[in-house]
């Protein structure tokens, strides 16, 4: 566990480094799109079931959570214009390296949740999950990675989500806990990178040709 959080933080360090030029065009682009913060802290549980605000970019309108759905089907009213790209390439994912580098998060683990979605475990999986730091990215990210287009047009996506994806989450995230090690975290991150880099960035390059 002290080799996980040491290349937590030192790779939180450089992933905050790298992709700092990019976050003053983006934050430029938010408050020039909507009213409202550069970043959006929402309240979520880490380890032990202990609280804290993640940090993200901000996709979505002001309050987004008090007029809708938890769940974010493609296509939400709520995702302002510049957020739909930044949903897109996962660029609002990134300011989660200052929630690892402070130790709330991991780059790999099951993602962070809100208390209330948690009503929904049993008793064993939520200890399980909560044993462990949770991440950017696990097992269900790459499994869920187009969870927005799984959503369009359902009635009621928060139900839907519950019903058709949050198991089968539940599910890989004990997986990973079962199974977590420097070498699976690696094989994780690899895999995002190359989910992101085949579905978004090449899958856009097609159409343009």
């Amino acid at each position: 566990m002290r080799t996980k959080r040491v290349c937590d933080f030192f790779l939180s360090v450089l992933g905050l480094i790298v992709l700092f030029p990019l976050f003053i065009p983006i934050a430029i682009l938010i408050k020039l799109d909507s009213k409202g913060p550069v970043f959006y802290k929402g309240v979520r549980l880490g380890r032990f079931g202990k609280p804290f605000k993640i940090c993200k970019l901000r996709t979505m309108v002001a309050n987004a959570e008090t007029i809708g759905p938890l769940a974010v089907p493609e296509g939400d009213s709520r995702v302002t214009k510049v957020g739909k790209y930044i949903r897109k390439y996962k660029l609002d994912e990134f300011p989660q390296l200052i929630n690892v580098l402070k130790g709330e998060m991991s780059l790999v683990g099951p993602r962070p949740d809100v208390a209330n979605s948690f009503e929904k475990y049993t008793e064993e999986e939520k200890k399980a999950v909560l044993s462990v730091r949770p991440g950017m990215t696990d097992y269900g990210s790459l499994r869920f990675h187009d969870e927005d287009k799984l959503l369009t047009g359902t009635e009621d996506p928060d139900e839907i989500y519950f019903q058709t994806i949050k198991e089968e989450k539940v599910r890989l995230q004990l997986k990973y806990i079962k199974e977590q090690s420097l070498w699976v975290d690696i094989k994780i991150i690899v895999s995002t990178l190359m989910t992101l880099l085949k579905t978004r960035l090449l899958e856009q390059g097609r159409r343009e040709n």
